[in-house]
Order: structure tokens, then sequence, then C-alpha cells
């Protein structure tokens, strides 16, 4: 029979165990630290549900909560993380066992509370990362069934980011500052246009995904080819489309605060134009 050395007990309930062939493990499951010290031996079978919590620091994240969430709730956000776990096939950062686990919290007990808050990205997260959306819709899914509660839709969105910042290993907050940029460039689209762009139209969507894209290579200093004749072209018959780009350029340099290279214009007019044509 397996068996695991008990390293922690964060509680009655959890503790952190440590094993050969799996190194540190979160263990869960009904009294299964009550009266357990360090050093004790603890079979596999004695553990409802369990996952690997390597980092110190997020140890000790994850004790602080503990106290904060009922035995059934933490129960449903730990079966909530295993779904994401299945469905993303992939090694999740075990940072998502602290974050994920601290924002639904919040979330039901501001749902409960009858103070659900607004998610004013969530057609962009929806856009930019479909697979994750889709995977966080069927956790909502899940929670309000399990847990008898209405998480509004909004969540499926702040969920999809968590489970993108774990899959990619990149921060959340740099996830959410890209989300609220593109939203501020769509914003100022719609303004220089005055129009107000359909969410679900295709041209909505390649203009969000190029965005993104021109994101990536900024930050990761890629430089595209700039095509010297088509700016030419571009600057002399559609120059509010081209002023337009500039405009939007200088706001992605001043938040990234990294160079964006002349070439980029050159695309995201063509993108511009495509969607001022269908509008006139």
């Amino acid at each position: 029979m397996e068996a695991f050395e008990v390293k922690k007990v964060l509680n009655n309930n959890v503790l952190i165990a440590s094993h050969p062939e799996y190194e540190e493990m979160v263990l869960i499951g009904k009294g299964i630290g009550f009266n357990r010290k360090r050093g004790d031996a603890i079979t596999r079978e004695s553990a409802e549900k369990m996952f690997v919590m390597k980092s110190e620091k997020e140890q000790e994240q994850y004790k602080k909560l503990l106290p904060t969430i009922e035995n059934d709730m933490l129960e449903i956000i730990i079966s909530s993380i295993e779904l994401i776990r299945k469905r993303s096939s992939s090694i999740l950062n075990e940072h998502i066992h602290v974050a994920l686990t601290d924002h639904l919290l919040f979330a039901i007990n501001r749902t409960i509370a009858g103070m659900a808050i607004k998610n004013p990205f969530i057609s962009e997260t929806k856009i930019l990362y479909p697979r994750e959306y889709e995977i966080a819709r069927e956790v909502i899914e899940f929670i309000n069934e399990a847990a008898n509660i209405d998480l509004p839709e909004g969540e499926i969105g702040f969920i999809a980011l968590h489970i993108h910042s774990a899959i990619t290993n990149k921060q959340l907050s740099d996830l959410n500052q890209h989300s609220q940029l593109i939203a501020k460039l769509i914003e100022t689209v719609e303004g220089q246009f005055n129009i107000q762009l359909n969410r679900d139209h295709i041209n909505y969507m390649r203009l969000v995904r190029h965005l993104r894209y021109t994101i990536d290579r900024v930050l990761n200093g890629d430089k595209v080819e700039e095509p010297e004749k088509i700016a030419l072209f571009l600057k002399t018959e559609y120059p509010l489309c081209y002023n337009l780009a500039w405009k939007l350029i200088k706001i992605m340099q001043q938040t990234l605060k990294k160079p964006v290279y002349d070439a980029e214009v050159v695309y995201l007019t063509m993108h511009l134009q495509r969607i001022q044509h269908k509008i006139k």
C-alpha cells in the first residue's frame, strides 16, 4: 500500500505530505489532519483528493486561505481545478490553487450578497482565449449546480484568464493589463469612427486578435517587415485610418513601455480600413 510522510498539517482536513515519486503533495480528506504530526506515515487511500504544491510560499498562502473556506466549498473548488486540469490536458502552474480559490471565494460571497462584479472585458477574453473560455463556462456550470448558486456570466471571463495564466505560466496581472489595453484601443477606434462595434462580428474578432498578436510581438521584440510602397499608398488613400493606427500604436507604446515597429501601422491600418468600409 502506497504511503506518504506527513510534512505539515494545514488543518483537520488538509495536510502537506511527501512521497519519493510525487515530491510534496497537498492531501485532502475529512479528518485527515486530525492528531497527525510531522513524520507520520499516511496511506494514499486516506486522501479523497491530492495535488502538487512544491512552493513554500504557495503553501503558506494556501494555509491562510483555508480557515475562510467551509469543507463543502473547498471540495467544490478543488474539483473545479481538477476539471480544468482534465479539460486542458495541461500541467497547471500550482499558483492556480491559491489564486483561483481566492477569486472563487470572493466571487461566491459577492454573488450571495447580491453584489456581483461586472466584467468589462468579457467579449475580448472570449475572442482571445476561446478554449479557456469554454473550459471556464463548464467550471461555472459545475459550481452553480454543486453550490446551488448563480454566478454571473462575467465570471466565465475572469476564470478563463486564471486558466490561461496557469497553462502558460503568464502573470495574471499582465493578462489583465493586456485585456484593459485592448479594451482601451477598441474604445479609441469606436470614438474615432463614432460607432459601437458589433462584438459578434468577424471584423471585430479579427481586430481584437490582431491587437493581441501586436502586443505579443511588441513584448517579444519581434519585427515584422515593412512594405514601404503599401505604407505610402495607405497613408494617401486612407489618412483617417492611417492616423488612427498611429494613435493606437502610441497608446500601446505608453502602456507597454516598449517601442513598436513602424510596420505595425500598415497592418493595423488595413484592419481599420476594413471596419470603416463596412460601416459606410
